[in-house]
Parts: structure tokens; C-alpha cells; sequence
């Protein structure tokens, strides 16, 4: 019995989902599918705490008190998931049911108690904030971003994990090296995920945010954004003739930016391929396969 406990109890989100990707929502139904009941406890609501990774910090009082009215009648009756710490535990899935249990007037909660790691801990937040949450564009971007440095894991697993195409994630992560007034303006929804897109092909950064404003200015739909980056009338009021392009490369450069998600220029006999900082040049070279 104690040696199937410790096994249930190290059980982490790889060997609950077997490869499959990880979905937030169904963790807590993995982990009760796999817990006998006899190992479902009562813990002092004292004695919890928040996921310190757990990017949610607000909840709709009216909702949590409809909660509170249910659980005051018919108690608790799926248990939480927590995670034993220096002091107390903390709290992996359920928190709304442990604020509601507390506003009834509870002492204790039902849980059960898994052996996640801090990195996981950090994984089960960051899904929650990217699969239930309403991100745009860059918030995404910057969800994909910090699973990969936290997590040091490739893009290639983090796309498994959370059931996405690798090219999606390169692309995404391609949108933080747009600059930061065009990156604003995504994050104020002004202007779309397939707007910047297209904007984070464009090499020069000038033209980028003349492209940016346009858009906002003039409602400009993603087609139209797309024929305007490309077209010859606006790279004629951008671009210096002599430093003008030779489109017999034009495909190549666009090819290589879808990619590797960054900025490519082919010219002169050379390909030179723009990156934003360190982390940004290792995940280039994971794609092109050299171990960095």
C-alpha cells in the first residue's frame, strides 16, 4: 500500500498524459481517475495557498458566491488538487472551490495531494493562462516564450504538450521581435495576430510601424495588409533604390521567415537571418538542428 501511494504520488503530467497533449482542464480529471478514494483527505483551508506561478488573481465575486451558497448546502464535492510545501500546501487546481468553501464558512476541504515539481507547477499555470484565458497575439507569444526558458524544453515537446503545430509556436514566437510600439498595439487590440504576421516579415523596423499606423488608421484588412507589405509603390516610398531587393530571392526570404519565425535577407551571396537576443538565436539553431 505505501509503495502504490508513492507511486501515486510522483505520478507528473508526462506520465498522466502519456504524450498526449496536456490539457488544463482535464489535470484534475487524470489525477482523480488515477487516485484511489481512500487517499482523498480533509486539509485546513488555513493551511493552503495560491500556486505562486498561478497567473489568475481575479474571480467574479457574484459567481464565487453562488458557489459559496452550493458547497454551504451540499458541500464540496469534487476535491482540489494540492502540492505539499515547506508550510502547508499548495494549491494546484480548485482554488475557486477553496475560496467559496471559505466565504461558506468551511474549515476543510476534500484534496488530493500529488508530487508536482516547481517546474510543473510552473507548466499547470502557465496552460491554465494559455488555454482558458483570452491572450492575444503577443500574451501568447510571451506564454510560449517563458515555457521554453523555465521549462528548458524544446519547441518541438512544447508543441506536443500543448497540442500545437511546431510551425504555430515558431510563428507566434517570431511576433516578439516586432518593435515595441507595433507589440502595444496588438496588446491593445488594435491590431490582429494575422496583421502582425505579416508585420514580422517586414525587415525594417520604419516600415513596420508606417505599416502598423495604416492599419490602425485606416482599418486595413489582413489581404490588404498583405498585397501593401509587398506591394512596389510602397517599397518604392521606403527603400533607397540602390539598397532595393533582387526578387529573384524574394520566395527564398519568405520561406526561410515562416521558417524560423524572424526576420530573413538573402543578398550579396549571403543569407543573413535576424535574432533578438540569445534565447531567441539558441531556439534558430534548435530548428536548424545544431546543438548550441
Amino acid at each position: 500500500m505505501e509503495q502504490t501511494k508513492r507511486r501515486a504520488l510522483g505520478r507528473g503530467l508526462e506520465e498522466l498524459f502519456n504524450n498526449e497533449p496536456i490539457e488544463y482542464n482535464q489535470i484534475e480529471e487524470k489525477i482523480q481517475e488515477s487516485t484511489p478514494k481512500d487517499e482523498v483527505i480533509e486539509i485546513n483551508i488555513s493551511d493552503l495557498r495560491s500556486n505562486p506561478y498561478q497567473p489568475r488573481k481575479t474571480f467574479d465575486e457574484e459567481a464565487l458566491q453562488e458557489l459559496a451558497d452550493s458547497i454551504r448546502e451540499h458541500g464540496v464535492f469534487q476535491p482540489i488538487i494540492v502540492k505539499k510545501s515547506i508550510k502547508g500546501y499548495e494549491i494546484v487546481a480548485g482554488e475557486r472551490r477553496v475560496k467559496a468553501s471559505s466565504l461558506a464558512g468551511k474549515e476543510t476541504i476534500p484534496a488530493i495531494v500529488r508530487d508536482f515539481s516547481d517546474s510543473e507547477m510552473m507548466e499547470i499555470a502557465l496552460l491554465e493562462n494559455l488555454q482558458r484565458a483570452n491572450l492575444n497575439a503577443i500574451e501568447e507569444a510571451q506564454a510560449y516564450k517563458k515555457l521554453l526558458d523555465e521549462l528548458q524544453i524544446t519547441q518541438d515537446t512544447l508543441a506536443q504538450r500543448i497540442g500545437k503545430s511546431r510551425s504555430h509556436i515558431t510563428n507566434m514566437l517570431g511576433l516578439l521581435g516586432l518593435p515595441e510600439m507595433a507589440k502595444t498595439l496588438v496588446l491593445e487590440g488594435k491590431i490582429s495576430m494575422g496583421h502582425a504576421r505579416v508585420l514580422s516579415k517586414i525587415e525594417d523596423d520604419e516600415k513596420v510601424l508606417e505599416l502598423a499606423n495604416k492599419i490602425v488608421k485606416e482599418n486595413l484588412s489582413v489581404r490588404q495588409v498583405e498585397d501593401l507589405a509587398v506591394s512596389n509603390e510602397y517599397k518604392k516610398k521606403n527603400i533607397i533604390a540602390k539598397h532595393q531587393k533582387n526578387n529573384e530571392y524574394k520566395y527564398i526570404e519568405e520561406t526561410l521567415c515562416d521558417k524560423y519565425g524572424t526576420k530573413v535577407k538573402v543578398k550579396n551571396k549571403k543569407i543573413e537571418i535576424s535574432f533578438v537576443n540569445n534565447n531567441d538565436l539558441n531556439r534558430i539553431l534548435e530548428i536548424m538542428g545544431i546543438d548550441s
